[in-house]
């Protein structure tokens, strides 16, 4: 079980951290964006998120990114799957339980090879993994809708190779009443085109 987890989580996180954009525009300046043009970009991200929300990858099918469609699936699918199967061992263990406590003697629980302290033990656990199947089912499907709304917000991202950053040591020499002092640091330069 918890195997399973750590695959879909190390999916989730190889996936929603890529670096690479593949509708980025390289010829549009991020800083000459105008009113009407960062009206359509949120325009856009609102509806990426709502579509998003109402049907989970439909966010990522606007933005063209057809290839986490899949992923978000195989992880609500495994979520679900999770859900569904511990869901029917707590009930069953449920079941159990309250055979051994009815206070009925003719009453045979389903599964007598368990004591009634051995039953309680597993219906917590399995309400537990039932639980956590919940978060994170909830995770991706939010993990979704922000995904969606962060694509189409970057669809316009600069990456040029105009952008540049200059790093370069910094001093300056200056008279107090004891002497001369100096100080150095660092001095850092944006070029935006």
């Amino acid at each position: 079980m918890t195997k399973f987890l750590s695959i879909v989580i190390f999916l989730f996180v190889a996936i929603f951290c890529n670096a690479q954009n593949d509708n980025l525009s390289s010829s549009s300046d991020s800083s000459a964006i105008n009113k009407k043009e960062k009206k359509a970009i949120y325009s856009n991200a609102r509806k990426a998120s709502l579509m998003s929300a109402i049907m989970p990858g439909l966010g990522q099918a606007y933005n063209k990114k057809y290839w986490k469609i899949p992923i978000i699936y195989a992880g609500i699918g495994g979520f679900g799957y999770m859900f569904l199967n511990n869901n029917k061992l707590y009930n069953l263990y449920r079941s159990n339980v309250r055979a051994y406590n009815d206070g009925d003697s003719t009453t045979v629980p389903s599964m007598p090879q368990y004591s009634s302290d051995q039953s309680q033990i597993l219906k917590l656990e399995y309400r537990k993994f039932r639980d956590f199947a919940v978060i994170g089912f909830s995770i991706i499907y939010l993990i979704n809708i922000i995904d969606a709304n962060v694509d189409a917000h970057l669809k316009t991202f600069d990456v040029s190779d105009d952008l540049s950053i200059h790093i370069s040591p910094w001093q300056n020499t200056y008279k107090t009443n004891n002497g001369y002092k100096m100080a150095a640091g660092l001095s850092v330069k944006f070029n935006l085109k």
